[in-house]
């Protein structure tokens, strides 16, 4: 079966619709599947809901779906940093389900695994809890969480070779596994595709089962916040 294509577009043709739900890998901005989110910018595609840990900045990443209003629910675990998001919600605008972040990642990879849910104290007594079932383990008290079944899946690694076996470099691997898991089709980007066994297969972070479309691309690497101090004098 054919999984390397030409481009972004390329790869989500005939996948897109409106109101589908989006599982988007990524954490802060590293690790951002950023080609296949200008892809669905050009595509016009609305009305989308979108699982991710965070809601892009105002000019890269998600943030650029946002600038488009083509996402109408963000099912996010922070959303700082972006102030059209920030406007967008608080103006009413724009639904947000907000996940405590593993609670968020379990339920990506819940989705992934065929769980339908799952029971967490993360969040008990809070405004996480309003309307979920509660139930009592060992005298203490357990909200369910619904696992993530998402339309599509979009991911970025570094290295994956042609049947979609994937390398995720540090923090890139946090989200996009759990996210390129619970998607009915797994559409990933990546810095470079090589051959069937050229990669270490103990190495392997995403099993080339979950991919089912590749491409490989340009990205900008980009510094979430720089911090600094000056040198002590000598």
């Amino acid at each position: 079966m054919k999984k390397v294509y030409k481009s972004a577009a390329d790869a989500l043709d005939g996948v897109l619709h409106d109101g589908m739900l989006i599982a988007a890998g990524g954490f802060g901005l590293c690790g951002i599947p950023e080609l296949l989110i200008d892809a669905i910018v050009d595509s016009g595609v609305k009305n989308l809901t979108v699982a991710s840990n965070n809601a892009g900045v105002d000019d890269f990443g998600l943030g650029k779906l946002l600038a488009s209003r083509q996402v109408k629910k963000m099912m996010s675990s922070y959303v700082g940093e972006n102030a059209e998001f920030m406007r967008q919600y608080l103006s009413g605008e724009l639904e947000l389900e907000f996940n405590p972040q593993g609670t968020l990642a379990e339920r990506m990879r819940a989705g992934g695994a065929g769980i339908p849910g799952f029971y967490t104290k993360t969040g008990v007594g809070t405004q996480i809890a309003e309307g979920k079932e509660v139930k009592v383990f060992d005298g203490q008290e357990y909200i369910l969480e619904r696992g993530i079944f998402a339309d599509l899946s979009i991911v970025k690694a570094w290295k994956a070779d042609t049947t979609g076996n994937a390398i995720f470099r540090k923090t890139a691997r946090n989200f996009n596994p759990p996210a390129a898991m619970c998607g009915k089709v797994c559409i990933m980007e990546v810095e470079e595709i090589v051959e069937p066994g050229e990669l270490d297969a103990d190495a392997i972070h995403l099993p080339g089962i979950y991919v089912h479309r590749l491409i490989q691309g340009e990205h900008e690497k980009r510094i979430e916040q720089r911090t600094t101090r000056p040198r002590p004098a000598a």
